[in-house]
């Protein structure tokens, strides 16, 4: 080998390396720019509400469990529940959202805009209806179940739609459809039902955080942190099928079984935050492409992470507006995600249109 070539070969050795810290280093930043931001929006929500709690008061109740009685309370039995549910939620629905647009191979695809969503809310409020006439309060676990079914039957709804039509726009639309469908029966029954319990579901099914207690924030994290851990390990798969299915195969993925698996988890995600928090709308469309916008890749090794974090700060955020910005009225989190979210999905839009 020449002179020249070795110099040639050691400048495209030198730049691939400094292409590979510069990636590396964004990746950090992000990371770090993520965790920040879900430090600052913790103790901002904490500190945040009709009874102001100094933020010097908040690290002594905290971490030292001492402080006025009033103010340990507000804290560990109203603040941080919804909060830690608000974040755990947020990210199972952010990584729900990718997964089906990983399944779909279209960025517009979540469990809000197929009607995923939808359908778990509607088998809640039919079980909740139907066994509050025979027990006094409806188990988490159960609802989670209920939920999860709904989503399935939702997702089998949309698949067979997916059969029938070539453009991911008409499936989109197919899957709104069955949203409002069963929107439309949820509401009709919540609007005849005569219990009291069950008239407060209204609130529900726009979507809220309130109300969140310890044993939910434990189901929640179980439910979520296993089904982020499965996501986590198929980051290889992931990244195979997102470069054709014939690619995949060829590097030993079974199509089916791969596909089945990532229709479970989605639906498990989904059904889980509808079961908690009912439909929250566009988290599952925004953050995984603002991950990807502010990663500049697609690995799922990374996005995966991010989505699930950014998922979390963005309803920690939203919550927080939901609560504050018109105290004492809460504003439902689907509306303020919606304001939040709905920007970023039409940028989406017409940068793919140009």
């Amino acid at each position: 080998m020449s002179d020249k070539s070795k110099i040639c070969v050691k400048d495209g050795e030198s730049l691939v390396r400094s292409e590979k810290i510069k990636r590396y280093a964004r990746y950090n930043a992000v990371f770090i720019m993520l965790i920040a931001a879900f430090v600052l929006i913790t103790i901002l929500n904490i500190n945040s509400g009709s009874v102001h709690i100094s933020v010097k008061e908040i690290f002594r109740i905290i971490l030292f469990r001492e402080g006025d009685d009033t103010a340990y309370s507000i804290i560990w039995k109203i603040r941080l529940p919804r909060i830690i549910t608000s974040a755990i939620l947020g990210g199972g629905l952010a990584l729900s959202g990718f997964l089906i647009q990983v399944f779909f191979g279209n960025p517009i695809a979540s469990p809000f805009t197929l009607g995923i969503s939808s359908g778990s809310k509607l088998i809640v409020a039919m079980t909740m209806i139907v066994l509050i006439q025979y027990v006094d309060a409806v188990s988490s676990f159960v609802m989670v179940m209920a939920a999860f079914a709904g989503a399935l039957i939702s997702m089998g709804f949309v698949l067979l739609a997916s059969r029938k039509v070539n453009q991911q726009s008409t499936l989109l639309i197919a899957g709104i459809m069955i949203g409002y469908i069963c929107s439309a029966i949820t509401e009709f029954m919540i609007t005849f039902a005569k219990d009291t319990d069950i008239v407060n579901l209204h609130n529900w099914s726009q979507g809220s955080f309130a109300g969140m207690d310890w044993n939910d924030v434990w189901m929640c994290f179980v439910i979520i942190m296993l089904t982020f851990a499965a996501t986590f390990f198929l980051a290889k798969p992931i990244s195979a099928y997102q470069m054709g299915e014939a690619y995949a195969q060829s590097m030993g993925v079974n199509i089916k079984r791969f596909r089945v698996i990532l229709i479970l988890l989605s639906s498990l995600l989904a059904g889980c935050v509808t079961a908690f928090a009912g439909p929250i709308s566009f988290v599952g469309i925004a953050v995984p492409h603002l991950a990807k916008l502010l990663l500049k890749t697609a690995k799922p090794i990374v996005v995966i992470p991010a989505t699930f974090i950014g998922g979390g700060v963005f309803c920690m955020f939203c919550d927080y507006v939901a609560r504050t910005a018109f105290a004492p009225t809460e504003l439902s989190i689907s509306t303020v995600t919606a304001i939040f979210g709905a920007p970023v999905v039409i940028g989406m839009l017409l940068k793919k249109r140009r």
